[in-house]
This record gives C-alpha cells, sequence and structure tokens, in this order.
C-alpha cells in the first residue's frame, strides 16, 4: 500500500551524470531499484521491492500522464515523458524517464525497465503548465472520464506544437549538455 505523505517543496536534482533505474513486472511492481534511485527518492531496497512503482508518484502528476504511459507501454512501445517523482519525506525531484517492455529469450513481456536522468531545466518550465491543466482537467471532469480528457489536451498541445507525436516533442525539450 502507498504510504500517506503530505508533499513539501523540497525539491532534490540529480547530478548530470546520475541515472535512475529500475526494472518492474508487468503489473508495474518494482523487481530492481539501482542505488540512486534509492538515495533520491528516500526509500530502501526492502521498502521498494515488490512494491507499485506508483509508491513515487507525486500528486502534481495527472492521471491521464499515466494512462497514457501504460497505453503506449501495452502497445509493445517504448516510453519517453518527465515526471515530478515524490521523496519518502515529501520532497520530489524531476526525472526524463524512458521506458521501454522488458522480454524473455523467449519473447514473452516479463516487465518493464526504465532510465531516468537529470531533465533540463528549460523542458521542466514547459512541461509543469502542462501538467497542471491536465490536472485541472481531471477534476472538472467524472473521474472515469478524467485521464482521457486531459490526454485528449496533451494531444492537442502535441498537434499545436508542429512535432508529428508525443514522443518527438517530448524528445526535443531533452537535450543533454554536450548535445
Amino acid at each position: 500500500m502507498k504510504p500517506k505523505i503530505i508533499p513539501n517543496n523540497i525539491e532534490r536534482k540529480l547530478e548530470d551524470q546520475d541515472f535512475i533505474v529500475s526494472k518492474t513486472d508487468t503489473t508495474g511492481r518494482i523487481t530492481y531499484a539501482n542505488r540512486i534511485f534509492m538515495q533520491i527518492c528516500g526509500y530502501s531496497e526492502e521498502q521498494l521491492l515488490h512494491v507499485q512503482h506508483n509508491i513515487i508518484r507525486h500528486p502534481d502528476m495527472p492521471r491521464g500522464v499515466f494512462k497514457f504511459m501504460w497505453d503506449t507501454l501495452k502497445a509493445g512501445n517504448e516510453f519517453f515523458g518527465f515526471a515530478k517523482n515524490m521523496c519518502s519525506d515529501g520532497g520530489f525531484y524531476w526525472v526524463f524517464a524512458n521506458i521501454t517492455p522488458d522480454y524473455s529469450s523467449e519473447g514473452e513481456l516479463q516487465g518493464y525497465y526504465s532510465v531516468r536522468r537529470k531533465p533540463p531545466d528549460s523542458a521542466i518550465r514547459i512541461i509543469e503548465p502542462v501538467y497542471a491543466h491536465m490536472l485541472e482537467i481531471e477534476r472538472t471532469s467524472n473521474k472515469a472520464d478524467g485521464p482521457s480528457n486531459a490526454i485528449n489536451y496533451l494531444v492537442d498541445v502535441v498537434k499545436q506544437s508542429g512535432a508529428p507525436d508525443y514522443n518527438h516533442l517530448v524528445l526535443s525539450l531533452y537535450k543533454p549538455k554536450g548535445v
């Protein structure tokens, strides 16, 4: 069960060289967490393993983003996106995430593999108001339709940007140093 944590405004930032790595089973339960993940989120390995990955979900994150992510992954595609995650003490940290389906040697889906890195501040300044508007759409919609209505708004944002699709837009916002 996800612990009840009150969010605060204490931000933790990844270093440029940091990579958060985790693996989950097909239902999103964590099966592996690297040390950087544990350090930044403030949970021990014992507290993370076999727990839903949403243990770190920040309430500022729209449900529609996660619905879109799961729809993308269940279609067998990789997902790129920005996420605001919550630490065990209520603090937060932003990541640029790449999540891919993980297949066994027999070609069967066995879970998901995620690598997260430090996002550029410029990307967060762009994505934060989009997420805030998505949250408002979810709050003013009925619970069942909220995530889909928020995704519709996100699709409109992508169209207005001129990007061919969501992944292209997100990748255009993520520009690591030296590239």
